[in-house]
């Protein structure tokens, strides 16, 4: 009979699987993949942040 507490001790084998399954260098593009796309999420989000500010602003100072 398994438990529950068996299943997240899983999860890191898995994770050391797909690792292992790839070279160096492909780790690293990953990695920096990854680092970009959050980059880029984290900057749009502060895109859309100011600009909805900016409606904000404009539509209290106009009504």
């Amino acid at each position: 009979m398994t438990t529950d507490s068996t299943k997240p001790s899983n999860l890191p084998n898995l994770r050391r699987l797909f690792v292992e399954a790839r070279t160096d260098a492909e780790e690293s593009e990953y990695s920096r993949n990854a680092f970009y796309n959050l980059v880029i999420f984290m900057s749009s989000i502060a895109g859309f942040s100011l600009v909805a500010q900016r409606m904000m602003i404009s539509k209290t100072a106009h009504g």
